[in-house]
């Protein structure tokens, strides 16, 4: 008979490590500057959209 093995700590449970874009990109102030104008847009579409 087979026994139920718990292996914890696999390789596969771990989340993926960031390339190194995009720790350039958490790390760069313009860009999320730009990403933070952009959600902003966004945020005031829905906003402007359902107050008419």
């Amino acid at each position: 008979m087979a026994k139920n093995i718990v292996r914890g700590y696999y390789d596969e449970s771990y989340p993926p490590l960031p390339t190194k874009s995009t720790k350039f990109l958490r790390g760069c102030l313009i860009w999320q500057a730009c990403r933070f104008i952009v959600l902003n847009l966004k945020i005031m579409r829905i906003i402007v959209g359902g107050h008419s």
